[in-house]
């Protein structure tokens, strides 16, 4: 019989869980809220689910290992690994989840050459636009739309989501166009991840992973403001987990 191999990311905002049979096809896949407890949530979500090995990657990975006995691999090899099987010709990730974003350069056999990360404060991060959506009165699907909208965008000075959502309502009380305020968040968050990009030296295209590659709006500036090719996965926030599969199938063929 064939094995199967499951991948399963532990993100701040959702859950994703995938599983592979022994030619790296994807068999299963299932998706839920992280809620307040996530162990319970994985298992869940793992119970009734067929796999001979599993391993974790997220946020959560430690707490799934003590729980489970399971193997972890971090979030940079993992969204490494997975945006490379789909896109096997990308030279660096990046990844932009609910709480941090990172960019990841890659060498020519799909390796992490080198990575940066923001995992210190929201801005540039999932929970950053959720919270300007949500200020603005927009939806995070609507948010991105409205975004593309905007001409030029408002200038935001602050990136500390505390002084961003104030002057967000500053300018609304102004009067400003909600398009332009959020042409303007967007473009702010891109000046950040774009910096990113540079400081690893990241060359070629460019996968884009995480929940905030669904966002139209991020993914256009993205490519005009680096003028490089952006690859989108069909459903970017699944990659750490297929990663995390394709990393089990290979290290039980180590």
């Amino acid at each position: 019989m064939s094995k199967r191999f499951a991948g399963i990311d532990i993100g701040s905002r959702t859950i994703e869980l995938v599983v592979i049979d022994e030619k790296k096809e994807v068999l299963d896949s299932v998706q839920a809220n992280t809620g307040f407890d996530p162990m319970a949530e994985a298992k869940k979500m793992i119970d009734g689910v067929a796999f001979d090995r599993i391993m974790a990657t997220g946020y959560g990975r430690n707490l799934f290992e003590i729980s489970f006995n399971a193997a972890t691999v971090t979030e940079i090899k993992a969204h490494a690994r997975g945006a490379r099987a789909l896109f096997p010709d990308v030279q660096a990730v990046i990844d932009i989840g609910g709480q941090d974003s990172k960019a990841i350069a890659l060498f020519d056999n799909g390796n992490v050459k080198k990575f940066e990360m923001n995992d210190r404060c929201a801005a540039g991060t999932g929970k950053f636009l959720e919270i300007m959506a949500k200020t603005l009165g927009f939806t995070i699907e609507e948010f991105g739309q409205a975004a593309l909208k905007g001409q030029n965008g408002l200038s935001i000075s602050s990136m500390c989501t505390v002084f961003a959502e104030s002057e967000v309502t500053s300018l609304i009380a102004k009067g400003e166009n909600p398009r332009e305020i959020a042409k303007g968040l967007h473009t702010s968050v891109i000046r950040r991840v774009a910096g990113m990009v540079n400081r690893v030296s990241a060359q070629g295209d460019i996968a884009f992973t995480g929940g905030v590659a669904k966002n139209p709006c991020m993914c256009a500036l993205l490519e005009a403001k680096l003028g490089r090719r952006i690859r989108i996965p069909d459903d970017p926030q699944q990659i750490g987990a297929l990663g995390a599969a394709l990393l089990a199938h290979e290290s039980d063929n180590s």
